[in-house]
């Protein structure tokens, strides 16, 4: 059965008063003071363009899409869409106090260019822009050829 391990009870601290079973800010994900550096990840489809903010760690912060604009059908891949969620994505990291942004855009859409501009153009510093849409590369090996 093997060794059972004997963990040695600390001693509990005392309850603050007030404090209850709730998280204070410094515990809790929100409450997490100024950030200043974050990342944007933006996907452009041919469908639809999302746009999330992260901070440095990776926990997301704001995120928003074409669809949940109101964007529907074949407008939800147009430029105009894709500036209008970046604006938005911005006005919800605003509270937080970020300056500077890493982007990292993925897909082949053409909101592309556009959510880039739009988040330099509402008060954003870019630090850097990179391109992680995943490439291909031979793939894997294909079918035997048919013989009749």
């Amino acid at each position: 059965m093997g060794k059972k391990r004997v963990i040695a009870k600390e001693e509990k601290e005392e309850k603050k008063p007030g404090s209850g079973t709730a998280l204070s800010s410094a515990e809790s994900g929100r409450g997490r003071g100024k950030l200043t550096r974050g990342v944007a990840h933006i996907q452009a489809t041919y469908n639809n363009t999302i746009i999330t903010i992260a901070d440095e760690k990776g926990n997301v912060l704001a995120q928003s899409s074409a669809g949940s604009l109101g964007f529907s059908g074949a407008k939800k891949a147009t430029p105009f869409a894709a500036a209008r969620v970046a604006e938005t994505v911005v006005e919800k990291i605003k509270k937080s106090g970020m300056a500077e942004i890493m982007v990292r855009v993925s897909g082949v859409g053409s909101g592309r260019d556009s959510a880039v501009r739009a988040l330099a153009n509402h008060g954003l510093n870019l630090i850097s822009i990179k391109d992680v849409t995943p490439q291909p590369h031979n793939g894997p090996r294909s079918k035997k050829v048919r013989r009749v």
